[in-house]
């Protein structure tokens, strides 16, 4: 009987550490990684001293090394045992071709068909599905991934962040093939779980990757699982999915594993709960480097890409071109017109052309996603003509979906759903939305859906009910509203959510602007404010402010939960009002908030990079601020000795010198530059000068710049503060967004809001008493 317990020999020490020092981590890293409660095997391991032989394998493995060369005298038994049954395995190729085999129907049951949120039957995913862009850069979030301003070339903040529109675009396939780990970013309804069944189906079919196994998988649904099971292995988890298949071999899994023939594509990232998503992520990095030859694939919301995969790629679905509309539009009309094809083909070139209309803007906006695109077609397909708001759009598509699901369906009601209403159907729904989302929840156990379901009804009848007739009413009635109209679906066993994410922010909105007097709305909008902070709330903030038929209300409120954020700290009130200052100094545009965020970006705060900032033109001080504090970050960092990137800095202060136009920091400046070493002396000279005179001479040009221009301040946030000034810029920028969307502001507090943005408190009192 093999031993239970492994050692590692005096070699094998040494080549861990090698191979540990490669990973850059810690050992608490490494106990994470391996799933430990403590680092204490992890310090055993390393001192040579005897652990868990499972443990062993396993951190063997996450190092990538073979654990028979890392064991003092590895169990030959156990040795045995495993080439016994690697040797009864056929060949890989043969193996692979009979799991394809057995899943095949399983993968095309899971992936080949969509049943639409509208629809009352499924349609073939080849039917209606078309080619998704894939942007390799992420125009529209750059920012968001830089931290330090000054790192830019000045050359390059007019064009920041923008999104350039002939940015290069490849193909969803294309970047599939040139990155083997891959997270496919963008923002709701763009398609990222259909392109991931997509991809299931062509590797299914053989018309892509036809040597690998594919298998989807939905994170929300693991996280449940292994929520319950309290175990969050992906493994196990594929591994019984392979069993409904009639493959309960584990070998047979870990074979084609071990020999990267899998293409695994996990979807909705951004859809697992907060206290679950570290241990999803960390999984899905353990799983990703121990069989780290496969493929992999990753779906996650744009505005939750601040949950990294480390080694992923990221890329972002693009917006629908004009020419991928039409196309949609052709198949969805071809597809869901019921007398011919001929008659759809028709229907989808009065679409387009109505769409085009100058009236009709507002939908060439919003049909680049597939979600909105389809909602179009099927609210055109009932209408022959769109609605002039945006939010009659919302409105339209819903009484639509749940009004006419009964005609499209044929399906006789339960009689406590039946008797509702249309506005009793959407209250209902907006009551669980709210409720669940309040408390965070976008799944919730099916006793907790009836108890929401059984009080509205309770409400409803104002008749008391017998409890147990009650939760037959409210079971029936969760049954009805799932199988009606899917906009509740049931993911695991006995647990539910908004079939998607989007509806139940929506609906949540829709609570809050549909209640019933002006103080209660004024109740509902401050508990609103109250999550200013929290970036899953920032999509109900927008749909709010455009569903108000005034959101003068809420921009006031939103502004002062903003202001109260800083307001009580001293340190923060300085560097706000060193901003404020700073900003007096530009004389014309651009507006004085956009200059303090300006300003205030220049401090290089970790974390920081406010976007109002970046889109707004500069005058000539502020270009040479910039310019200057990316001057001062190259040398102040920069220590490395590099002879020639020493001489781009050099470069760097002579251009600077072109734009100066201050007399006195001219000729500071000149001087500086005069005392560098001359770019003909070799470099040792220049190593000799490095040493004994540049600390002096960056300190001296440190202090000529903050003299002369009053930037490069070295502020020292706490980790606190960094947090708050974090969220400070998030709130103002979801702010700037909600007034910048369509919702109905006065003129009046409009224009004070944007001229009080980024002001100390001090400075926002005052303006009360003018």
């Amino acid at each position: 009987m093999a031993k239970r317990s492994l050692q590692a020999s005096s070699t094998g020490i040494q080549q861990a550490k090698i191979a540990f020092a490669r990973k850059g981590w810690t050992q608490e890293n490494l106990s994470v990684e391996v799933n430990l409660k403590t680092r204490q095997p992890i310090w055993r391991f390393f001192s040579g001293q005897p652990i868990e032989r499972l443990t062993f394998i396993e951190i063997c493995s996450i190092l990538e090394l073979d654990w028979r060369e890392i064991a003092v005298e590895p169990p030959a038994e156990f040795i045995d045992r495993e080439e016994s049954t690697q040797s009864s395995l056929p060949d890989i190729d043969k193996l692979v071709e009979q799991v394809r085999s057995q899943r095949f129907d399983k993968i095309q049951d899971q992936c080949g068909i969509l049943q639409l949120l509208d629809i009352s039957r499924p349609v073939a995913i080849n039917d209606i599905y078309i080619d998704l862009n894939i942007l390799e850069e992420i125009a529209s979030q750059q920012y968001l991934e830089i931290t330090e301003l000054q790192n830019l070339d000045p050359k390059e903040f007019d064009r920041f962040g923008l999104g350039e529109t002939n940015q290069r675009q490849i193909s969803g396939i294309e970047a599939v093939e040139t990155y083997s780990k891959l997270r496919v970013l963008g923002k709701p309804g763009v398609g990222k779980t259909t392109f991931l069944q997509h991809l299931a189906i062509q590797c299914n079919q053989g018309a892509f990757a036809a040597n690998q196994v594919p298998i989807f998988i939905t994170l929300r649904n693991f996280a449940e699982e292994s929520k319950i099971s309290d175990e969050f292995s992906l493994l196990n988890y594929i591994h019984r999915e392979f069993m409904t298949s009639g493959i309960a071999d584990l070998a047979v899994l870990e074979t084609v594993l071990n020999a990267g023939r899998v293409l695994l594509l996990l979807d909705g990232m951004d859809e697992v709960l907060n206290q679950q998503s570290n241990a999803v992520l960390s999984e899905i990095r353990r799983f990703s480097e121990k069989y780290h030859k496969n493929h992999l694939v990753a779906t996650c919301r744009t505005a939750a890409q601040r949950l990294r995969l480390r080694g992923f790629t990221d890329v972002e679905i693009a917006p629908f071109t004009s020419e991928q509309i039409r196309a949609f539009a052709r198949k969805w009309f071809v597809a869901f017109t019921k007398t011919n094809s001929e008659d759809g083909q028709i229907q989808s070139v009065d679409f387009i052309h109505k769409l085009d209309l100058a009236e009709n803007w507002q939908f060439r906006q919003l049909v680049v996603t597939p979600l909105f695109l389809h909602l179009a077609c099927w609210v055109f397909h009932g209408q022959e003509k769109f609605p002039t708001k945006r939010t009659d759009f919302y409105k339209q598509g819903l009484d639509l979906l749940l009004g006419k699901w009964d005609e499209a369906r044929g399906v006789e009601r339960d009689d406590v759903y039946r008797g509702f209403l249309l506005p009793q159907k959407l209250k209902l729904l907006s009551q669980i939305a709210a409720a669940t989302f309040e408390k965070g929840q976008y799944f919730f156990e099916q006793r907790i859906i009836e108890q929401y379901i059984g009080d509205y009804i309770q409400n409803l009848t104002k008749l008391p009910m017998d409890a147990d007739e009650l939760q037959i009413e409210s079971e029936a009635a969760l049954k009805a509203i799932e199988s009606q109209h899917g906009l509740l679906a049931e993911r695991a066993r006995g647990i539910f959510s908004f079939s998607y994410l989007a509806f139940q922010e929506y609906f949540t909105a829709r609570k809050i602007v549909a209640s019933y007097n002006l103080q209660a709305l004024e109740q509902a909008l401050e508990g609103l404010v109250s999550h200013i902070t929290d970036p899953h709330w920032r999509e109900i903030f927008l749909l709010t402010a455009t569903m108000l038929r005034s959101a003068d209300s809420l921009v006031q409120l939103m502004k002062q939960q903003i202001d109260a954020l800083v307001a009580q700290d001293p340190y923060l009130q300085e560097f706000l009002t060193w901003a404020s200052q700073k900003s007096r100094t530009i004389p014309t545009q651009p507006k004085d908030a956009a200059v303090r965020a300006f300003y205030l970006a220049l401090s290089r705060t970790p974390r920081i990079a406010p976007h109002f900032a970046l889109a707004s033109s500069l005058d000539q001080g502020m270009f040479l601020d910039a310019a200057l504090d990316n001057l001062l970050v190259g040398c102040a960092i920069d220590k490395s000795q590099d002879f020639a990137h020493f001489h781009v800095c050099a470069d760097a202060l002579s251009n600077i010198l072109g734009i100066v136009l201050d007399l006195g920091l001219y000729k500071s400046l000149q001087q500086l530059s005069e005392q560098l070493p001359n770019s003909n002396q070799n470099q040792e000279r220049f190593q000799l000068w490095f040493k004994t005179s540049y600390s002096a001479w960056a300190e001296q040009l440190r202090l000529t710049v903050t003299n002369y221009r009053d930037i490069n301040h070295q502020w020292q946030f706490s980790a606190d503060q960094q947090q708050v000034l974090q969220r400070y810029y998030d709130a103002n920028q979801l702010l700037l967004d909600c007034l910048h969307s369509n919702c109905e502001v006065t003129a009046g507090i409009r224009q004070e809001i944007e001229a009080t943005l980024l002001l100390p408190q001090k400075e926002l009192e005052d303006r009360e008493w003018q």
